[in-house]
């Protein structure tokens, strides 16, 4: 007797509707009731798996649409400088050209599960923009959920996710065949290719035609591989990246310059963090401005005069400037990177980069106004998504501890059966029955 491959999700043929009966039910129980189906009847092992991984992790079933981390230029840059972006001609020959005749969609994910490339057929394209199966958008297991390129890169190998195997309600009238691409040299693991479709996609014939377009892929990675080793590469042009000034969840500022690391002090600290921000708003700051912006109390502008003399001696009058006092080359900090993040709906990527509260120590009014409005922005967007990962990541901070309108909106996305519900409602039952502080 032969044995069927595993990751097959229709290896006799076309489903029936009892099997989509079958798996909704067993979905169902699992959701809502924690009541996994027995491995091999109704779900395949690598289905339920993936639905329990999901499930502890705090996906949403019931979640619209993925999020979208990459938008408009950083999109086009970030794709034009994957290495996929060079096998794309072999994608498009192999599996793009035919597929709008075939009623698929193409895609191509980098090993993040972001997809950056969906082509095909267009009415198809037009319906899977609604539940955000666009380029930028991120479709890792732990995000959405099973499904099959999110799924491909987590188990690192090809798979197939037949309509209500997936675990998003949303996803389930698709179904998908998926395979990772790795480098043929060093074995990094680069993306998935991906194709979406009706029932017919999780055919046999549709995974091995996947896997046969991954396989040539990774043979024009090799020649590619070759061909630069065989020309001799051309000196780096160098593109010195701007200062950075990280501020988040540190006591002191650390700035990067080309020149290394430098730890600075509390006080200079705070000046260089409230000059950047005043050159984000496109202008510098007076004496008696960071006086007021960096004392709690009345302060004399010749103490900050001071302050900023040895700071400039630090730093060079490259990078700060008098008359008004300003920064006189590009810095970046990694609050404003955040910022950026938020600003483009990343809401996933900025809560990654938020190592904690601007400069947790200081009680300069202007850092503290700056902590606040960027503490306050990320509450805003989490509790606006909502999803139960962010809201989970965002619940960890110490900003969350006693905000019991965060606690509140976790403990209404998280599914029933998670794990996580208890100690979000015994924490969430203290904050109520603490006294309220003055």
């Amino acid at each position: 007797m032969t044995a069927v491959n595993p990751w097959l999700a229709l290896p006799d043929g076309a489903p029936g509707p009892l099997l989509t009966r079958r798996l909704r039910a067993a979905h169902e129980a699992l959701v809502t009731r924690g009541r996994p189906p027995r491995a091999g009847q109704d779900v395949r092992p690598v289905v339920l798996d993936s639905w329990r991984r999901s499930l502890a992790g705090g996906v949403d079933p019931d979640a619209v649409a993925a999020p979208v981390d990459l938008l408009d230029d950083d999109l086009v840059t970030y794709r034009d400088a994957h290495p996929l972006a060079a096998v794309m001609p072999v994608i498009r020959r192999l599996l793009v050209a035919d597929a709008e005749a075939d009623k698929m969609i193409v895609a191509v994910a980098d090993a993040a599960g972001r997809i950056l490339w969906v082509e095909g057929d267009r009415r198809l394209r037009s319906q899977a923009e609604g539940m955000h199966f666009v380029a930028g958008s991120r479709w890792s297991e732990d995000v959405v959920g099973t499904n099959a390129p999110g799924t491909a890169l987590a188990l690192d190998t090809p798979v197939q996710i037949f309509g209500s195997e997936h675990y998003s309600r949303t996803v389930q009238p698709w179904s998908c065949s998926a395979a990772p691409v790795h480098h043929p040299v060093t074995g990094q693991l680069l993306g998935a290719i991906d194709v979406t479709g009706g029932d017919h996609v999780a055919s046999p014939q549709v995974l091995t035609l996947v896997r046969a377009t991954v396989a040539a892929a990774e043979s024009e990675l090799r020649w590619l591989h070759r061909e630069q080793l065989a020309v001799p590469a051309a000196p780096p042009r160098p593109r010195p990246a701007p200062p950075l000034l990280e501020v988040l969840g540190r006591e002191r500022a650390r700035l990067t310059t080309p020149d290394g690391p430098v730890e600075l002090s509390l006080r200079h600290s705070e000046l260089v963090l409230l000059l950047a921000e005043a050159a984000v708003a496109g202008g510098g700051r007076t004496a008696d401005q960071l006086a007021a912006e960096v004392h709690a109390g009345d302060a004399a502008a010749v103490t900050v005069r001071a302050e900023l003399s040895r700071l400039r001696k630090l730093l060079g009058e490259e990078l700060l400037a008098s008359r008004p006092y300003r920064l006189t080359a590009p810095l970046d900090t990694d609050l404003d990177q955040v910022r950026r993040m938020l600003a483009r709906g990343a809401v996933a990527t900025a809560l990654e980069r938020y190592a904690g509260p601007v400069l947790p120590r200081s009680e300069a009014p202007g850092v503290r106004a700056a902590r606040a409005r960027l503490s306050g922005s990320l509450r805003a967007a989490v509790l606006r998504t909502p999803r139960p990962d962010l809201l989970l990541r965002w619940s960890r901070l110490p900003e969350a501890a006693e905000d019991a309108a965060v606690w509140q909106a976790l403990l209404d996305v998280l599914p029933l059966s998670s794990p996580r519900r208890a100690a979000a409602a015994n924490h969430l039952l203290r904050l109520r029955r603490s006294p309220r502080r003055p």
